[in-house]
């Protein structure tokens, strides 16, 4: 396995610099970039005529990793030529869909295939709904998953998701990888402490939550905001959720995207009836210290040899630690060394298989970590 990491100018084009060098053969290319740069068509162009054999998914975000740099106003893309390991790419879109569910169905089965070693999904971050998504792969495939939302920025207006053309709204892609020669690792981390009551989800629809302890959810919002109140939805992205259905459940992190006029605050995933949630705020050293352990559970599977790493980590945790955010990038690299090639994004949503069971979830504010190699 070969990777190289490109960046993007539109002076200069991009910095791709090697000549005969098998990454000219690579199959996949992953693009990451604000959704101003990917709205012109000078790079798509540019890679497709130098790279004629590569799938090319590309995708909005809030933010672009290349190895320890974090940049916003830019296009980053990942190479990624594989000796042994298939690769084949889908893509369902959620406007002509009946939900997020069926759209997890139709990728799924799509990419199902005996040799399936793992799957990376990116997706449209506003319109979906993140856990519908995931429980429609889940349905389908017995492998592990990972991927994220595509994000805006902090805008939470609209993202873009392509493949092999100019990205679009409401697109979700689905990367199959197949072979026993690909050693696959991933982990997930928060690092948010909660704080206050723990509340009771008494009124929701899906990802829409209108009432905690039968009161209504957006005034608690607001209270706890209190002048930062004025910059909703944005600012509550400074106080997550933590959920869990039941008392022995794992806590999930929910974020919310956007307000409905009826006052109902539309999360990334679902926040069920009767699940149990509790405020949660940030710890800067923590949120670091979170990084690191993302990346300490790939070890397990990969080792600290690891040839690619794609990371994505939450858009609030960028806002949240400011001029700090390349700490986190650096927590990465001091547990998985120097070998890999890191590229990754800032989004509206993190997708991963939790550690020690078979299905994928939908995480909010965390730090995911996909580790790669060929053996």
């Amino acid at each position: 396995m070969i990777v190289h990491q490109l960046k993007y100018e539109p002076e200069s084009d991009w910095n791709y610099t090697a000549k005969e060098d098998k990454s000219i053969n690579c199959q996949l290319i992953i693009v990451f970039g604000s959704r101003e740069r990917l709205g012109k068509p000078g790079w798509f162009q540019s890679l497709r005529r130098k790279f004629l054999k590569a799938d090319i998914v590309s995708l909005s975000t809030s933010g672009n990793i290349q190895n320890s740099e974090v940049s916003d106003d830019s296009l980053v893309a990942s190479l990624l030529y594989f000796e042994k390991t298939k690769v084949k790419t889908t893509m369902s879109n959620i406007n002509s869909l009946e939900n997020s569910y069926e759209a997890g169905r139709i990728l799924g089965s799509m990419l199902q295939g005996d040799s399936l070693k793992h799957v990376l999904v990116f997706s449209e971050g506003v319109k979906v709904n993140g856990s519908e998504l995931v429980n429609g792969l889940n349905e389908i495939l017995k492998v592990p998953i990972t991927g994220g939302l595509a994000g805006d920025a902090a805008r939470f207006e609209k993202t873009l998701v392509g493949l092999n053309n100019l990205p679009e709204e409401g697109n979700i892609v689905g990367i199959g990888l197949y072979g026993e020669s690909l050693k696959v690792g991933y982990g997930h981390f928060g690092g948010w402490d909660p704080f206050g009551p723990e509340r009771l989800v008494t009124k929701s629809e899906h990802n829409v939550l209108y009432e905690l302890d039968n009161k209504s959810a957006l005034d608690l919002y607001k209270n706890y905001l209190g002048e930062k109140a004025k910059d909703l939805p944005g600012s509550a992205l400074l106080f997550p959720l933590g959920m869990r259905i039941t008392p022995n459940d794992p806590i999930l992190t929910r974020t919310i995207l956007t307000i409905n006029s009826d006052g109902g605050m539309v999360f990334a995933g679902d926040l069920p009836e009767g699940a149990k949630v509790q405020l949660m705020k940030a710890n800067f050293e923590k949120l670091i210290d979170a990084s690191a352990t993302a990346a300490e559970q790939t070890l397990d599977e990969v080792g600290a040899d690891a040839q690619f790493a794609l990371l994505i980590s939450c858009v609030g945790r960028k806002l949240v630690l400011g001029q700090r955010i390349e700490e986190e990038v650096d927590a990465v690299r001091n547990i998985l060394g120097d070998s890999p090639e890191m590229g990754g994004f800032y989004s509206y949503g993190e997708i991963s298989t939790v550690l020690d069971t078979p299905n994928c979830e939908l995480h909010n504010q965390t730090m995911t970590i996909t580790v790669m190699k060929e053996i």
